[in-house]
């Protein structure tokens, strides 16, 4: 088990919690928070150690097109990057949906 943190500049704050995903074999959850500090924060828990540098670009990728500011953490078990990033989109749906 690993444990992984990552901090991100970001301008758009969220203004609710959004949780999406379970943690199960080859899934993850995705738990969105909102924060009063100017930067998002990343905390990762993962069975799948040594994939330190996949997180940094899948969550690369993610920020540069949501440059949104939270505190997010991640569950992973074992989930590849296709999944990641669907998670994460899931999670973005979710804040975008007003219902």
């Amino acid at each position: 088990m690993e444990k992984l943190h990552y901090k991100f500049e970001t301008k758009n704050p969220i203004k609710k919690p959004i949780h999406i995903g379970v943690v199960a074999s080859g899934d993850l959850e995705v738990i969105f928070r909102p924060t009063d500090s100017d930067e998002t924060v990343v905390n990762i828990v993962t069975g799948s150690d040594g994939f330190k540098e996949v997180w940094q670009n899948v969550l690369d990728r993610f920020f540069a097109r949501y440059p949104i500011q939270a505190d997010i953490e991640i569950n992973d078990f074992g989930s590849t990057p296709g999944v990641v990033n669907l998670r994460l989109t899931q999670a973005m749906e979710a804040l975008q949906d007003e219902k």
